[in-house]
């Protein structure tokens, strides 16, 4: 029997008064083409949304990249951006960079995390979805879910995870990617995560080449070659057994860090774990994820658990609330603000800066 995909992809196509929710009838319309594209292609589906992003969750037998499976997604996109428009949404279909579906979602605006697995008996992961940051957001945590014992007791205890991972890394500048190897390339890995705006975790394998993490990796900026969003990473994390366990994976998002993004992407501030369908904040757009924890068994999806929903996370919020102030009480003065080359608003920037060039003598 051909083995299971699930096939995590996301967008934003529009919300509410700004960059804050989908309407419900947004939300209705991709669920509606999901349903009536999926039949005999889908073994089961899941759709949310965090912040303005919807997320589609298929499960499948058709592979990686399956032109049938992003067509899906494409179509729901692009029909549930008709609603938008007609409701007068916020950025109706901006993460919608090309006019026509060539065969993949990749590289056209969505994000698109996957992996293709023989199921295990009990087949277990989470979908981390975050909005209003990057995608190097996720290398913090998954450096604390595969290198730091601190974090993970598991890489200790866990014979297979003590033998170290492959960790695949993209410059998402150049598009190449490196196949670094804990424990060998261990200071090499912890240099290229130093800068998560030009570094970010692809993926993430056992050392016998069983994959465990899948993240979304595009830069819009680099598809459109202007600002039209941040490009809210989302990534898969399979758990349990040979893997890090669910909560080791969960609880490298507690003690929030600090990730680029935020209004205009400009800005740093710390990355909160929100309840699911969580609508963004209007606080500045503090970052956030939510945590999607799964159950699967022959493709068949068993929740989403609210990762985050426990009432101990409500401390963690409350940490990257406080984190959040503190950093928007530097205004916009460097290190609250990113360095020039970052701000998605650079354009501006420079104006600024050869209009006050001009007046140096």
């Amino acid at each position: 029997m051909a083995k299971i995909t699930i096939s995590a992809i996301k967008a934003d196509v529009g919300s509410i008064g700004g960059h804050t929710c989908p309407s419900e009838a947004l939300i209705q319309k991709v669920k509606d083409l999901v349903k009536s594209e999926s039949k005999n292609l889908l073994i089961d589906h899941y759709i949310g949304y965090t912040g303005d992003d919807i997320h589609i969750l298929m499960t499948h037998r058709h592979g990686i990249s399956s032109k049938d499976i992003h067509k899906i997604a494409w179509d729901s996109f692009t029909e549930g951006t008709k609603v938008a428009k007609e409701q007068g949404l916020y950025g109706a279909g901006q993460d919608l960079l090309k006019d026509a579906f060539s065969g993949n979602v990749k590289g056209m605006g969505p994000g698109v995390a996957e992996i293709e697995l023989e199921e295990r008996p009990s087949e277990v992961f989470c979908i981390f979805a975050a909005d209003k940051t990057e995608p190097g957001a996720f290398n913090f945590p998954l450096w604390r879910m595969f290198v730091d014992a601190r974090s993970n007791t598991g890489l200790i205890i866990n014979e297979e995870l003590a033998k170290g991972v492959h960790m695949k890394i993209m410059d998402v500048i150049t598009g190449k990617i490196a196949d670094l190897k804990l424990w060998n390339d261990k200071a090499e890995v912890e240099a290229a995560l130093m800068y998560p705006g030009r570094y970010v975790v692809d993926s993430v394998l056992s050392h016998n080449g069983e994959q465990i993490v899948s993240c979304s990796t595009d830069r819009l900026h680099n598809i459109a070659g202007t600002y039209v969003g941040k490009d809210d990473p989302i990534a898969i994390v399979r758990t349990q057994k040979n893997f890090p366990a669910t909560e080791e994976v969960g609880s490298a998002f507690n003690n929030p860090h600090i990730v680029a993004g935020n209004t205009r992407g400009s800005h740093h501030m710390p990355l909160m774990p929100v309840k699911l369908n969580s609508a963004a904040s209007i606080n500045y757009a503090i970052p956030i994820v939510s945590c999607l924890v799964f159950s699967m068994h022959n493709g068949k999806l068993v929740g989403p658990h609210d990762g985050f929903g426990t009432v101990d996370w409500d401390y963690q919020r409350m940490l990257a609330s406080e984190r959040a102030q503190m950093m928007r009480v530097q205004g916009f003065v460097h290190p609250a603000t990113l360095v020039p080359e970052e701000l998605e608003y650079n354009k501006g920037y420079e104006a600024r800066m050869a209009r006050l060039g001009e007046k140096f003598k």
